[in-house]
């Protein structure tokens, strides 16, 4: 089941939603306008080696803003 991300475009929340299909009405949660703008999702990557990250309190995800990968400049 697919997670959306959304900005609602009247009152500025960010909040989830998911929709299991194309049909499944979508409503800010605050204001209950249906006018949003679907936003980029973040994730982040498996731990390697199935270890969680020895920063991340044991969770898999790295502590702060950081994405741990290095590609992004972060580290």
């Amino acid at each position: 089941m697919p997670i959306y991300e959304y900005l609602c475009d009247d009152c500025g929340a960010r909040y989830e939603q998911i929709v299991l299909s194309k049909s499944t009405k979508v409503a800010c949660p605050k204001c209950a306008s249906e006018r949003r703008t679907l936003q980029l999702s973040v994730f982040s990557p498996p731990a390697k080696n199935g270890s969680a990250d020895a920063s991340s309190g044991g969770n898999g995800m790295a502590a702060g803003p950081c994405c741990g990968m290095g590609g992004c400049g972060c580290n």
